[in-house]
């Protein structure tokens, strides 16, 4: 209902509610049908419900039934590594979902816990959680609001309702009914907000709605939706259910297969466990979870803040990002641009024989300058005071000359301030506020020139600039300070300044990178259309007349269709309320894009949770804001959002690699194992060797390549498609061919060593699969360029990862301990340098494919 709008009458008879209070008896009837006032959480999953949703994933499933036909099997060993497996990513799952939803408990900490009301006449102190509409509150400064409330008696109270609206000044509140029409949150003069502070002054409201029925309850119920998954999450996912049919489908074509040409059921049971242990990539989910990790905390070092770990991935396929203007794109530091001073002044004034319009921007603010020369007060008026200043002319000595005895204090119906200064011929009035005000005031002779005053004005607006006009009025004697209309009057005016808070000088590049790499900048603010335009132009936000500007409501008229067919080409938005956001992210979405959007406030929460990327403000942001979000900026700055996406990408071509990486191996480890009856060969593998690869040889290299430098052109391509294959730019065909090229060099040399009566053959051939991974990896580093341009030494943990795993494949051969686990047998010098050329063969392999590829290029 549109409290704000009905009589103070109609209310009281709505809610059945007086002054005076509600009856007792009545309040706890109401209690029991509105129920408590407080924010509800959804029903959350129990600790034990997140556990086995771990275990929930096809994937593991068939890992855990592998484990226990092991186990029945007697083979104990493979049996306690695979479950070591499972309760490794079931742990890392868990934390991950366990310390994902903390944004009610904020919620929940910004309500109070008791309220003053009045009852039958009685002032009494209840728990807020007991209020219930029609009660009387009573408020002053100091209290959070415990509820939405209509105020009926004020007394200059004043409310911070920027965790609320996002706007950074107080809002005074008075109990008069608004005149019909559209009012955003913070227009709503007449009511005051749960969760809200009052600042200044003291007043009484009826309780209007309690608990999830009040605007903060409204975004409680908008962030209780669940986590969007991220593009790599999704990708991850389908890739598992489509492995896990392929190995339930391989495994059950070469038990029947074996079945049929007459071998041991056993020994193709065993066979095809094996291969199960080989298709599954058990280090996968660890190694992605690590070098999330580690991206996010090299992030942190760049100012961006991991609050959820998959938001590291998904930066890198970010499309659009949405930001707001004010200290983001801009220094938050409001600066005059201009000034204009109005011509043929009299001169005879003392005030004007001076510099008049300096002096009245040094002498009408309240700023005051510490000793380490920091100006204190409101931002515009230590901007005009700054550029008075900065022309020389000293506030403090200026003082001394024309004290201040009076004033009269800015208020919103008038909407300018005077202040009252002694000369030596008497009072000099300096009237300060909206030049339009002060042209409706000005003196008879000056009125003739309003058409090219508004001429003026309307130039600097059009640049976007804040205009501030000054006008003086000199009397004899102090007048009455009741009189405001008499002494706000024939003024004359000596003219304004233009300020506006201007862009920060690095974001301008920052953008050009953005538009370099494929990704639209989006300004969303709540100031006028004309200001963000401005900054947008300045910026290279807009770059040609197709690029739209929507205030917030024209965007409040159109329909979803008509939104839809012109979201993509909107720059900006102006005066848009933080609730149209979540409208924009979900337009975008509709259209495919991928959506990082940055808010400070309160009402952002909802936007911030359903954006891809949700981005708080680490100075400015509000608690709510930053628990729902995905990262937060340490420097609230639009720059480190690029940082952040570059890193993105780097980490996502990394995963890529050692996804490339590991399914190669896995698909060279399959290979091995199912031509092996065709050549008539026994299997080469052990389940408990496929383990070791998959995990020791998989894993320190993979792990190794999160470390991977950049790519050169990597913010000089297009965002990857969040809905193109994992497998897709010839990733799955290079795993095909080059796991075929490991999976022939390993029965080639198991065929060699058994033809020339080598009895460990199966150690030569469990040797070639590993360390043709380590050629493999060194080869991959790069796309396309080969490892001797990119340099050995260019990445030194994936070098020291490799020595490690060379250097723990030969204790495993040569090492008697390990030789009874593994039933592994040492090589000779000359074995072990045939089974090293034969590793080779992979690294040189792929360096052609390369070459191939640049060449391609080059032609192309």
């Amino acid at each position: 209902m549109n409290w704000h709008l009905l009589p103070l009458s109609e209310i009281s008879q709505l809610l059945d509610t007086k002054p005076s209070g509600l009856n007792p008896l009545i309040a706890s009837e109401r209690l029991t049908e509105y129920g408590k006032n407080e924010i509800e959480d959804k029903k959350k999953k129990t600790i034990l419900q997140m556990l086995l949703h771990q275990l929930t994933d096809l994937m593991i499933l068939i890992l855990i039934a592998v484990a226990i036909i092991s186990g029945f099997l007697g083979d104990l060993t493979d049996t306690l590594i695979i479950l070591a497996i499972i309760i490794i990513n079931a742990t890392v799952g868990f934390i991950q979902e366990y310390r994902s939803e903390k944004a009610m408990e904020a919620l929940k900490n910004m309500v109070p816990i008791n309220a003053k009301v009045v009852r039958e006449n009685h002032t009494i102190e209840i728990l807020a959680s007991d209020l219930v509409p029609g009660d009387v509150v009573l408020l002053e400064a100091g209290n959070i609001i415990p509820a939405d409330v209509r105020f009926f008696d004020t007394h200059q109270i004043k409310v911070d309702e920027s965790t609320l609206t996002g706007e950074s000044h107080n809002v005074e509140k008075n109990s008069e009914t608004l005149p019909k029409g559209d009012y955003s949150l913070g227009d709503r003069i007449n009511m005051g907000f749960k969760g809200t502070s009052v600042t200044n002054g003291r007043g009484a409201a009826y309780v209007m709605a309690t608990g999830m029925d009040t605007e903060l309850g409204l975004i409680a119920k908008m962030i209780q939706t669940d986590e969007r998954s991220t593009p790599l999450q999704k990708r991850l996912a389908a890739f598992g259910k489509r492995l896990s049919l392929f190995v339930i489908l391989i495994c059950t074509v070469i038990f029947a297969f074996g079945w049929w040409r007459g071998e041991d059921a056993l020994t193709m049971l065993l066979t095809s466990i094996s291969l199960a242990v080989a298709a599954i990539p058990e280090a996968l989910p660890a190694l992605v979870t690590i070098a999330l990790a580690f991206g996010a905390k090299r992030l942190a070092k760049s100012n961006a803040l991991i609050r959820k770990l998959p938001a590291v991935e998904t930066l890198g396929s970010v499309t659009y990002i949405c930001t707001d203007k004010t200290g983001t794109l801009t220094l938050n530091k409001m600066t005059v641009q201009e000034i204009y001073k109005t011509p043929n002044l009299n001169s005879d004034s003392v005030f004007l024989q001076n510099n008049g319009l300096l002096y009245a921007m040094a002498l009408n603010n309240d700023v005051s300058k510490e000793k380490d020369g920091k100006w204190l007060g409101d931002s515009t008026e230590v901007a005009l005071a700054q550029y008075a200043f900065n022309e020389n002319i000293e506030k403090t000595d200026l003082e001394k000359k024309y004290p201040r005895i009076a004033e009269l204090p800015f208020d919103s119906s008038r909407k300018c301030m005077t202040t009252f200064h002694q000369t030596e011929k008497g009072i000099v009035a300096i009237t300060k506020g909206a030049v339009e005000l002060l042209l409706e005031n000005l003196i008879e002779n000056q009125k003739p020139l309003i058409p090219e005053l508004e001429s003026k004005v309307n130039e600097m607006a059009e640049k976007g600039y804040r205009v501030i006009g000054y006008a003086i009025k000199e009397m004899d004697a102090l007048p009455e300070l009741e009189n405001t209309d008499i002494i706000e009057s024939s003024l004359t005016l000596i003219g304004f300044a233009g300020m506006i808070d201007p862009p920060r000088e690095e974001v301008k590049q920052a953008i050009a990178e953005c538009k370099q790499a494929g990704i639209f900048t989006v300004m969303i603010t709540g100031d006028h259309k004309l200001t963000a335009k401005a900054i947008a132009i300045q910026l290279g936000i807009i770059t040609s007349e197709d690029d739209l500007v929507l205030s917030g409501s024209k965007l409040a008229t159109l329909t979803e269709q008509q939104f839809d067919s012109i979201v993509e080409k909107v720059r900006v938005y102006a005066r848009v309320n933080p609730e149209q956001k979540l409208k924009i992210i979900n337009a975008l979405h509709d259209r495919g894009q991928l959506v990082a959007m940055t808010g400070d406030g309160v009402n952002d929460a909802p936007a911030l949770k359903n954006a891809d990327i949700g981005i708080a403000m680490g100075i400015n942001g509000t608690e709510v804001s930053k628990e729902a979000s995905h990262l937060i900026l340490l420097d609230d700055n639009f720059t480190t959002i690029v940082v952040a996406i570059k890193h993105g990408r780097k980490i996502f071509d990394n995963i890529l690699k050692f996804i490339k990486y590991i399914m190669t191996g896995n698909s060279g480890e399959i290979w091995a194992i199912f031509l092996a009856p065709f050549f008539t060969l026994p299997i080469p593998l052990l389940a408990i060797h496929i383990l070791w690869i998959n995990l020791v040889t998989d894993g320190l290299p993979g792990l190794a390549l999160a470390s991977e430098p950049a790519e050169a052109n990597i913010m000089k391509r297009s965002p990857r498609n969040s809905k193109e294959n994992i497998f897709s730019n010839g990733m799955a065909t290079h795993i095909l061919w080059v796991g075929f090229l490991m999976g022939i060099s390993t029965l080639g040399i198991q065929f060699w060593a058994m033809n020339n009566g080598i009895l460990h053959w199966q150690t030569m051939a469990f040797t070639v699969l590993c360390f043709s991974q380590m050629g493999h990896v060194m080869a991959i580093r790069s796309e396309r360029e080969s490892l001797f341009k990119i340099g050995m030494f260019s990445n030194k943990p994936l070098l020291g990862a490799l020595l490690l795993t060379v250097a723990l494949q030969l204790t495993i051969i040569y090492s008697s301990f390990f030789n009874n686990i593994f039933k592994t047998q040492p090589l000779s010098i000359y074995e072990l340098a045939i089974t090293l050329a034969v590793s080779s063969i992979v690294f040189w392999a792929v360096e052609i494919e390369k070459w191939i590829i640049r060449i391609k290029t080059k032609n192309k």
